[in-house]
């Protein structure tokens, strides 16, 4: 079993939220007394996407919000976990392991080390993402 947190966080877009974002929820939540989830806006996303997410941010919050996992679920406006950290307090941050090897998370773990904070990647579910999701939606409507 790994260290227990005080407060966890993660966040994502999590546009139609599917089982890789419960699964993400729960592994995240059984390891801290508290979860935070911070839900990127349609701002942020169009920002570092280029792409509107399908589902409203309001409405993804509200779906975030109502999962039994999640103590707080919250719209961000940056990606910087720093900020996230000093707006937050949290002692942990949850990511899926096919971010493990990416230089912005690299980067980040070492940032939030230098305040205490661990980042733990979690598995990853494989077969499954919101991409995926919405390609096959415009397939199928292309039909």
């Amino acid at each position: 079993m790994m260290k227990k947190y005080r407060v966890g966080y993660t966040a994502g877009v999590f546009d139609m939220f599917h089982i890789g974002h419960l699964n993400l929820l729960r592994n995240s939540r059984q390891y801290c007394d508290s979860l935070i989830v911070g839900v990127n806006s349609d701002m942020l996303v169009q920002e570092y996407k280029s792409k509107r997410p399908v589902i409203s941010e309001n409405d993804r919050l509200a779906i975030v919000a109502a999962i039994k996992y999640v103590d707080k679920a919250l719209l961000v406006d940056t990606l910087d976990k720093i900020l996230a950290w000093q707006r937050l307090g949290f002692d942990a941050i949850f990511i899926g392991d096919d971010w493990k090897d990416n230089p912005r998370w690299i980067k980040t773990k070492v940032d939030l080390a230098t305040v205490g904070v661990d980042v733990i990647f979690l598995p990853y579910t494989k077969g499954i993402s919101s991409t995926q999701e919405r390609e096959f939606v415009d397939r199928r409507i292309g039909e």
